[in-house]
């Protein structure tokens, strides 16, 4: 199967780094031009040099802040033909007893991970189902099927609400042309935070986790970016509403 995106635009967020900047060049490399959304602003422009792709940096849980940006990029470049959306994460976050989470640190893994995927549906959704085709894939989580590994509630229940978005969305937009699909990864060591997490577990921890994985190896970006470009391209045009887990077999 030969995947290629020829003329056609696509934007991902949380590009800056790790799945997303592994999403960004692959998609570059089969063909689509890139836009790239990150609110790591010097992160992103780093990212964008490196591919040769142009990039905003901006707060992903600001609803007008991603309205105008979509309305900039189709503007400048044209009609957006896929949205992979792997902006996210855990918030500098790590596990706590439930007394000790905040107001603040609960809406922040919501804004990040829940409140962003929807502004951007609602920016791109529209314009994709009048011209009766699109492709919008988020990055979920194994966090969103089953209790988090990384013991955050409000992370696992926002991916949990992601998922649940993923599938209603595809409900609204699949009959006009528009796929919604999502990728769960498993544990993957992609950015700072995943490497934090990973070495908190020491020498133990880490031979059960990779011990519980049928491959009996941990996940690389390039193993996620590799499911985000199949549900983005034709081949896929007859799965909507679908949380594919890729995780070495944990599942």
């Amino acid at each position: 199967m030969n995947i290629t995106f020829d003329n056609q635009l696509a934007v991902v967020t949380g590009a800056a780094q790790g799945i997303g900047k592994a999403i960004a060049t692959g998609l570059r490399d089969a063909g689509a031009k890139v836009h790239l959304l990150d609110i790591d602003a010097d992160g992103v422009a780093a990212t964008a040099a490196e591919l040769g792709a142009s990039f905003t940096a901006l707060d992903l849980g600001d609803r007008e802040a991603v309205a105008a940006a979509v309305s900039g990029i189709e503007t400048e470049h044209g009609a957006i033909d896929i949205l992979a959306s792997a902006a996210g994460g855990v918030r500098g976050q790590v596990g706590r007893p439930i007394a000790e989470v905040s107001e603040a640190d609960w809406r922040s893994v919501f804004a990040a991970n829940v409140d962003a995927a929807f502004w951007l549906a609602q920016a791109v959704g529209p314009g994709m189902t009048a011209r009766g085709r699109g492709r919008i894939v988020y990055i979920a989580s194994g966090a969103g099927l089953r209790p988090s590994l990384t013991g955050i509630q409000a992370y696992s229940s926002a991916k949990h609400a992601l998922v649940g978005l993923t599938k209603q969305l595809s409900w609204e937009f699949a009959p006009s042309g528009v796929t919604v699909n999502a990728v769960a990864p498993g544990f993957v060591l992609s950015n700072p935070s995943t490497i934090k997490q990973w070495e908190s577990y020491g020498p133990e921890g880490q031979k059960r986790l990779v011990d519980g994985l049928h491959t009996k190896r941990l996940g690389t970006a390039d193993d996620i970016a590799a499911a985000v470009l199949f549900l983005a391209s034709d081949a896929a045009g007859w799965i909507t509403g679908q949380i594919l887990s890729v995780d070495g077999g944990r599942s």
